[in-house]
């Protein structure tokens, strides 16, 4: 056992150190020089809350009409916004790092790590904030918390999955970035994150079988499964209580792992290349 680890630690070791410096220095500088320092990865979630809030809550009437809803939109933006924080800075992240890839040798991947940890630290401050309105708001939490963490690593996968994919393709076309800023917002507007999934699905017929279907999506499916096991599971729909196929319910799970396997093996195979490209 002793010999195990210390071949990990040989082989990991240095990595580990790379990657943990990257870490904090990413995190310090993404809020250097603003007023509000880290608070605002706290803000944004809330103020794009507040907005979506007044506008599908009030205005449009978008709302499961539970006490929860307006905590489960936050806890469904601040998931979203864990993605598209890790996708945006992920996927310039070898071309940003050029110089340092250059004069330093250790594995490409770890500057498209440290942007997702990065982020995922800002994600679980979030979810401190999401917490405390839940307690006020009178929230009970069951056993299915538990299960958060597992929903968590989901997301993270994913994440990682489609980062180190746009990573990739970013250092040969740099297009990637403008058409992603355009896909994530199509991608946002068709997943219940800032509409509830009962909103449709209550209308029964076709339409409610094809927005079941939206939970096929990885990034749906762990979203709901986040506000299912932490906030409201009485109310929120999932692939788990929608359909009762095993095929059907794993789907997402195994595109998650087809997504990152693909992920890892079209980044290390084009590694050696970036360099030049570059």
């Amino acid at each position: 056992m002793e010999q195990l680890v210390q071949k990990i630690r040989n082989r990991y070791g240095y990595a580990w150190t790379v990657l943990r410096g990257l870490v904090k220095t990413d995190f310090k500088l993404r809020y250097q020089g603003s007023f509000l320092g880290i608070a605002w990865s706290v803000l944004k979630p809330l103020m794009m809350f507040c907005v979506m809030y007044v506008v599908f809550g009030k205005f449009l009437r978008m709302s499961d009409g539970t006490s929860t809803y307006p905590v489960v939109l936050l806890l469904g933006i601040s998931s979203w916004q864990f993605v598209t924080e890790s996708t945006n800075v992920g996927l310039r992240a070898v071309v940003d790092r050029g110089d340092l890839l250059r004069k330093v040798h250790f594995p490409n991947y770890i500057v498209v790590v440290s942007a997702t940890i990065g982020a995922l630290i800002g994600y679980a401050i979030n979810l401190v904030v999401v917490l405390v309105f839940a307690l006020i708001s009178g929230v009970r939490l069951t056993w299915r918390v538990v299960l958060l963490p597992f929903n968590i690593v989901e997301l993270y996968a994913v994440t990682l999955a489609l980062t180190l994919l746009m990573a990739t393709m970013y250092v040969y076309f740099r297009d990637i970035a403008h058409i992603w800023e355009v896909l994530q917002q199509l991608v946002l507007y068709s997943m219940p994150i800032i509409y509830p999934l009962t909103y449709v699905t209550d209308r029964g017929g076709w339409i409610a079988d094809a927005a079941r279907l939206e939970l096929l999506n990885p990034f749906a499916q762990t979203i709901q499964d986040i506000r299912h096991n932490f906030i409201a599971p009485e109310t929120q729909p999932t692939i788990w209580n929608q359909f009762g196929n095993w095929g059907v319910r794993l789907f997402p799970i195994a595109l998650t792992v087809a997504l990152l396997w693909l992920g890892i093996y079209l980044f290390r195979r084009n590694s050696r290349k970036f360099a030049e490209v570059m």
